[in-house]
């Protein structure tokens, strides 16, 4: 029934922990379609002993481009672009199945510590998040160890804290986006169209797009998060950490975002933000 599309380079601890918690906390039949971006710590053998269907690429290839080779390989009509470095809530499927391809909301994203269904929600998530997990990373690292340690300091009980956040907004819609995590199905791809090949901030061109789709055909949603389905982004881990600028294989077919749209993704935010 469902499609999980998941890109990776390396981070084999985060990988073993995505597919765990996937296995956990997900009710309905999936396939995992992984595109490994050349890793070298052991990920790619990790998902292909696991039953995952892995697409091997040569390079490290940017996001669109990754998200698109899963598309072309999927079995269901219904897409999850998933980061590697989350952990779903227990039945976030059951919700997502309650809300997708109802009243034109054919493109989705979930609450996460980076963009919840309103401004306040998300400034309490991020600030509480970053409070614990900066310490444990830079005394501990990314070790599979330390990334149970924070996730369990934070939500003590995760099953808990979705169940309260679910209680809290229930089916929500807000204008939007957790670019960690973001669902379509087929309509949805046959309206908005695969991901643009040439843009790197992938989840900000998509947004636009839908935008662009509901103003001139009024048959898709704009882009928005599901607020009461909470789903946990550790984020940004090992950035800081690399010696060299991360370079993609296909760098020279991408565009800046500004280019193509003619405005800033800053201001994309702050319209988000005034609408909350």
């Amino acid at each position: 029934m469902l499609s999980i599309i998941t890109a990776v380079h390396n981070q084999l601890a985060m990988n073993k922990i995505f597919l765990k918690t996937l296995k956990e906390y997900t009710h309905n039949t999936f396939e995992l379609i992984i595109i490994d971006n050349n890793s070298t710590d052991g990920s790619r053998e990790f998902f292909e002993e696991n039953g995952a269907i892995v697409i091997a690429n040569e390079g490290n290839y940017s996001y669109p481009y990754c998200q698109n080779q899963g598309i072309k390989k999927a079995g269901y009509d219904i897409f999850l672009f998933f980061n590697n470095d989350i952990i779903v809530s227990p039945g976030w499927d059951m919700h997502l199945l309650n809300v997708l391809g109802k009243d034109n909301y054919d493109v989705v994203s979930f609450a996460s510590p980076d963009r919840c269904g309103n401004l306040k929600e998300t400034k309490t998530q991020g600030r509480t998040w970053n409070r614990i997990k900066y310490p444990i990373l830079r005394l501990l690292g990314s070790s599979e160890t330390a990334l149970w340690m924070m996730f369990k300091l934070r939500y003590r009980n995760w099953k808990s804290f979705c169940e309260n956040m679910f209680k809290k907004y229930a089916y929500q819609m807000s204008e939007g986006f957790s670019g960690s995590v973001i669902a379509m199905n087929r309509s949805g791809l046959e309206k908005a169209g695969y991901w643009d090949e040439r843009m790197q901030d992938a989840d900000f061109d998509l947004y636009m797009r839908s935008r662009k789709r509901n103003e001139e055909f009024g048959d898709l949603k704009v882009l928005s998060i599901i607020s009461g389905v909470y789903i946990h982004h550790f984020g940004r881990l090992t950035l800081k950490s690399r010696k060299k600028p991360r370079v993609f294989s296909d760098a020279k077919n991408l565009i800046s975002f500004e280019s193509k749209w003619k405005i800033t993704m800053r201001y994309v935010s702050q319209q988000f933000i005034k609408q909350v």
